[in-house]
């Protein structure tokens, strides 16, 4: 990709904010009862792959996808090396931080040891996670690099507050890495292979395969092998990105079906050993996963930036925009309501009403955003 500022890729956009609206449906409708089995997260030994296991690996994707436009606008701006690398690693910190929160904060806790309810605890770290990667608009640096001090000091001392296990011995600790912290990982190996490959083809290529011969290699027996699957997908994105977009283009549409057909392949042979599930993260399921990603972003592409139909991406803008924003606010919402014991009426959680429930709060969701934006609240990671 050349080192000139990179064109605004409208179906990259689209591509995000319709897998983060798409996230807050499926996450809000995992609490509908009498759902069918397609749209709920198949079971771990199930052998089987549903609708929202999509989800997830489209995130990842989507972050390996942004990489490469990422690193040519920093280049193109004229950012040293080591200033794109202060950028990754404080990103991938950063959500690594705010993974390790929001898992302590799902369970194994002890509320007796903390001296306050986990609700408190979960708003007073999403306020102070909002001070720390707010973006501020103030003409004073200094008032904007006071409150992010305060944001910092305001994490550390609910870290150090934190207390869980049935004693209240256990402290703050990655349980597993959340949503986030897993993204955080992979988006920290991809911008390391971005560096390495500079997303040429061939070599990234090899490292899919790399990722996906070390999770076979020890059978998924370490984090760090489901994180390399994890980083695989991403990967996937980066090679997406450089068939469509990158200096070696030259028919990515055939490209790109045959990269979603040997991707798609690679998991067919690899599933009688490794059987698809997204909860172990195996490489059938990162193959497969990506291989659909491939394909929906060619005819995300193909609408929206060749044939300009973009009109209807006006609905998925705001989540595109500001995507950690959009993400954090159900878990707010949900914190707020259970501090001060409110809860929505039982009728949403099941059946029909609770369907359609999951699709009007996904767009509640973006509305706040909209909102909040206009009162210029706006996270940047």
């Amino acid at each position: 990709m050349a080192n000139s500022k990179p064109a605004r890729i409208l179906a990259i956009d689209a591509f995000r904010g319709i897998t983060i609206l798409v996230m807050i449906f499926v996450n809000t409708l995992a609490g509908v009862r009498g759902m069918p089995a397609w749209m709920e997260h198949a079971p771990a030994d199930a052998d089987a792959m549903t609708f929202p296991d999509v989800v997830f690996p489209a995130f990842l994707f989507i972050v390996g996808m942004s990489i490469p436009f990422a690193m040519a606008q920093r280049q193109a701006a004229g950012g040293t090396a080591a200033a794109r690398w202060r950028h990754v690693l404080a990103r991938a910190a950063g959500l690594l931080v705010l993974g390790v929160f929001m898992v302590n904060a799902e369970d194994g806790y002890n509320e007796a040891a903390m001296g306050m309810s986990i609700h408190l605890w979960s708003l007073l770290f999403y306020g102070c996670a909002m001070m720390v990667w707010m973006v501020y608009r103030f003409e004073s640096k200094a008032l904007a690099w006071a409150l992010r001090a305060a944001g910092v000091a305001g994490l550390l001392a609910l870290a150090l507050a934190f207390r869980g296990g049935p004693d209240g011995s256990l402290r703050l600790a990655p349980q597993w890495w959340g949503i986030l912290g897993l993204i955080g990982w992979a988006y920290l190996y991809s911008a390391v292979a971005w560096e390495l490959t500079r997303a040429r083809l061939l070599p990234l290529g090899v490292l899919v395969l790399a990722c996906t011969g070390l999770y076979c290699a020890t059978h998924g027996a370490s984090s760090q092998a489901e994180n390399a699957v994890h980083t695989s997908i991403a990967l996937c994105g980066m090679l997406t990105a450089q068939i469509f977009f990158g200096r070696q283009r030259s028919r990515p549409f055939r490209d790109a079906v045959l990269l979603a057909a040997g991707l798609a392949a690679l998991a067919f042979v690899l599933q009688p050993y490794f059987k698809i599930s997204k909860i172990y993260a195996t490489p059938s399921w990162a193959l497969y996963s990506s291989a659909i990603c491939v394909l929906l972003f060619a005819a995300l592409y193909w609408l929206v930036d060749l044939k300009r139909q973009s009109g209807w991406t006006a609905l998925v803008r705001p989540a595109a925009a500001n995507p950690l924003l959009v993400y954090l606010i159900p878990y707010i919402v949900y914190a707020l309501m259970q501090y001060l014991h409110l809860a929505f009426p039982g009728v949403l959680g099941s059946g029909l009403p609770g369907f359609f429930w999951a699709i009007a709060y996904a767009m509640i969701v973006m509305t706040l955003a909209v909102g909040l934006n206009r009162l210029h609240i706006k996270l940047q990671l």
